[in-house]
């Protein structure tokens, strides 16, 4: 290995130590309460050097949840090997509640956690972020098509389910699903994605659908 190929792979292996520190950190005591200078003394490093590889704690963190969203996105990606949308759907919340439930860490940095929100649509884990909800607004999309699903708008139902099978992940998380023994989890998971699905797809909706034309043809 040359001078130049050493350097980077050192860089590269000192910026993941300062990621993972600043991750068990901020999760062990929340990200308000933790300074540059907490995670440099950790490290036994000066917070200049954490200067040399992030502008501030926020780009850490943005940093860190853009690693998580790229995990999600790669295990949603698992629920496009299906043609029906409705299992695809399916496939989509189970591989949702899959990565929280392997990733506890990472999910709570990008949804549970208090952090910075300002000019948050200027970083890049932001555009990460809705490459994932893209990919169940499609399927959403798909479904409303071909009458799976009545026609409403589009980011109403994705946003539904999307909190659906977050508030599912982020109780067992939380240890709040703790009502069901252990080996039920998986089942009443199973369960609940699949009732969602079902009364989304209810012929109901038709009645749904007529009220709608009828209060839009009464100008109501």
């Amino acid at each position: 290995m040359g001078i130049k190929e050493r350097k980077e792979t050192e860089k590269s292996e000192m910026k993941e130590l300062i990621l993972k520190t600043a991750m068990k950190l901020f999760l062990d005591k929340g990200f308000n309460n933790i300074t540059i200078r907490n995670i440099a003394e950790k490290i036994e490093y000066s917070p200049a050097t954490i200067y040399l590889y992030f502008k501030n704690k926020d780009e850490i963190l943005y940093t860190l949840r853009g690693e998580g969203f790229e995990k999600l996105y790669e295990w949603q990606k698992t629920s496009l090997n299906t043609n029906d949308p409705l299992k695809r759907l399916l496939k989509h919340g189970e591989a949702y509640i899959s990565f929280a439930l392997e990733n506890p860490e990472y999910y709570d940095l990008m949804f549970m956690m208090r952090g910075p929100v300002k000019n948050i649509k200027e970083t890049n884990f932001c555009d990460i972020g809705l490459k994932s909800y893209e990919l169940l607004k499609n399927n959403v999309k798909e479904c409303i098509t071909q009458g799976l699903f009545p026609r409403m708008d589009v980011d109403i139902v994705a946003f539904s389910l999307w909190s659906y099978v977050h508030g599912i992940a982020s109780l067992i998380i939380r240890s709040r699903g703790i009502i069901f023994p252990e080996e039920q989890v998986n089942d009443m998971i199973k369960g609940s994605l699949d009732f969602m699905l079902k009364i989304n797809h209810e012929k109901n909706w038709d009645t749904y659908n007529k009220s709608i034309n009828q209060k839009t043809e009464l100008n109501i």
